[in-house]
């Protein structure tokens, strides 16, 4: 397997960078959920929630290639 190309960016440059965007899509996502948990109705097997919520659980599980797994789901 290749290795992916290096970073030329520094770990808190990243975070300099597009911690403020990604914080944004995380609070976006948290109101998806709230709007869901408001709205009337069941969807505990609507696949399409149990798939974001599994892949919510891989950005959280600290294994690498987390865009990949979270395509391939």
């Amino acid at each position: 397997m290749p290795e992916p190309p290096a970073n030329p960016l520094s770990a808190t440059d990243v975070i300099d960078r597009y911690f403020l965007q990604h914080r944004a899509l995380v609070l976006d996502l948290a109101a998806f959920l709230d709007r869901i948990d408001r709205a009337e109705g069941d969807v505990a097997g609507d696949v399409r929630l149990r798939s974001l919520r599994h892949a919510v659980a891989l950005l959280l599980d600290g294994k690498p290639e987390r865009a990949k797994r979270v395509l391939e789901l």
